[in-house]
């Protein structure tokens, strides 16, 4: 093709048509820069759908980890509302409430005491945020509200961080000094395993008397059922906007 264009010319100025000669090349000039668009638009668009592709791969991964995780905050909630309960059970005995099972009251303390930190399913987000690609994500909404929900998780972390600090001090110690680990725990597992582990004993008040009478460990079990309460109603936030995310997710990827 090329010598094609080339002989044209070197007919053209063979003839003396020197002004039809540039005409000519002026036209091949033309439809060379339009080829070259053409390849290029045709380069950019494939590079759009691939990185469309790889963008509705992310979201999708993304729908998937706030779904796992909205899933966690319903079996957290309800284990976390049973720990508050056993805490403000363990209050009602500290405020002059008999107690007449030392089982019963063994298990709601250890249940206080045996709480556990919440942990958000966010593999995809941190893969987005630590190999610079989350720019990737081009719905704003999604992306704030991304955000949004990682500053709230984070808020939920430095609550459970004050908490630890403050059980350390108010249940766990007093705890080590005033009762026996050991036997307490074998009933407690004892309990929770319908007797497949552990060993009942026989408890008596004398295995709770001096906790029963110490005012620390009363403001731990206080403590404990406040933020429990609060800690659940920070995840149902959460869990509120990770399912705006999910429903913003799927009205992008249909696009």
């Amino acid at each position: 093709m090329i010598k094609f264009f080339r002989k044209i010319r070197q007919n053209l100025l063979a003839e003396g048509k020197t002004g039809k000669y540039f005409k000519y090349a002026i036209g091949e000039i033309i439809l060379v820069v339009i080829g070259i668009l053409i390849a290029l638009s045709i380069n950019n668009w494939n590079e759009a759908r691939k990185t469309r592709n790889k963008e509705v791969s992310y979201l999708t991964n993304i729908k998937s980890d706030l779904e796992l995780t909205n899933s966690e905050i319903d079996q957290y909630i309800s284990s976390r509302n049973q720990r508050a309960n056993a805490a403000n059970s363990v209050l009602e005995h500290y405020n002059g409430k008999p107690i007449s099972d030392w089982n019963e009251f063994n298990k709601h303390t250890i249940d206080v005491y045996t709480w556990q930190r919440f942990y958000q399913i966010d593999n995809t987000f941190q893969e987005l945020m630590n190999s610079g690609n989350f720019e990737i994500i081009s719905n704003d909404s999604i992306k704030n509200g991304l955000l949004t929900v990682n500053q709230l998780y984070k808020k939920l972390k430095y609550s459970e961080d004050h908490f630890r600090y403050d059980a350390e001090i108010t249940l766990y110690e007093p705890s080590y000094r005033m009762t026996d680990i050991y036997s307490l725990s074998n009933n407690y597992f004892f309990q929770k395993s319908n007797g497949q582990n552990g060993n009942l004993g026989n408890l008596t008040e004398n295995d709770f008397k001096e906790m029963l009478n110490d005012q620390t460990q009363k403001n731990g079990f206080a403590f404990a059922a406040m933020y429990f309460k609060g800690w659940n109603s920070q995840l149902l936030n959460i869990k509120e906007k990770n399912e705006k995310i999910i429903d913003l997710i799927n009205k992008e990827v249909k696009k």
